[in-house]
């Protein structure tokens, strides 16, 4: 059984895991992603779960931005083709169904990568490459990060952060202006 805690404490620890996980990603795998993100001529995003949330509001993001953002399963999720990308969120790398239509993207000639925690998942043989946030998964491989926080809370907070700073990086590339992002932003609220 854990003990109390309280809110400042409980804050404190989970900006510590934070700074801790996005501070083991390799910044070139990011790079890497972003170029992948602007060469593409459409961004497919998978997961499931809580990962499906960050995965979704990354993909709004991207949308905000001008990059052609789809959720894999939407009822208005176009073909993917050979110049588009899939990313796939999956910490373990095992989930059946991301696994499952990362495969199917693959052999559609489609660029997958792969966000998770797990360098040695299946999805190792079909990424074109991982950015790799090394937090405790499932699967407690040695290496990575233990949280406090339940099952896999840190890696969906740091998926989600990690779109933000991906987002950062897109503005700054291509030197936007913030404020007219606006006209992009959903106003049928």
């Amino acid at each position: 059984m854990t003990e109390p805690i309280g809110f400042e404490a409980a804050r404190a620890q989970i900006l510590a895991e934070l700074a801790a996980s996005l501070g083991a990603v390799q910044p070139q795998a990011v790079e890497a992603l972003t170029d992948a993100i602007l060469s593409a001529q459409q961004v497919f995003f998978v997961g499931v779960g809580r990962v499906l949330l960050s995965l979704s509001a990354f993909a709004k993001r991207m949308a905000h931005l001008g990059v052609r953002a789809h959720i894999v399963g939407e009822i208005t999720e176009p073909a993917i083709t050979p110049a588009d990308l899939l990313i796939v969120g999956s910490g373990s790398g095992a989930t059946l169904f991301p696994v499952g239509i990362a495969k199917l993207a693959h052999a559609k000639g489609a660029k997958v990568v792969h966000i998770g925690s797990n360098p040695h998942s299946e999805l190792s043989a079909i990424a074109a490459f991982m950015v790799r946030i090394p937090v405790r998964t499932k699967q407690y491989l040695q290496d990575e990060i233990d949280s406090r926080q339940p099952m896999t809370s840190l890696f969906e907070q740091s998926l989600l952060l990690l779109g933000d700073a991906v987002a950062m990086m897109i503005i700054a590339r291509r030197q936007l202006d913030i404020a007219s992002l606006w006209q992009y932003h959903a106003n049928l609220e």
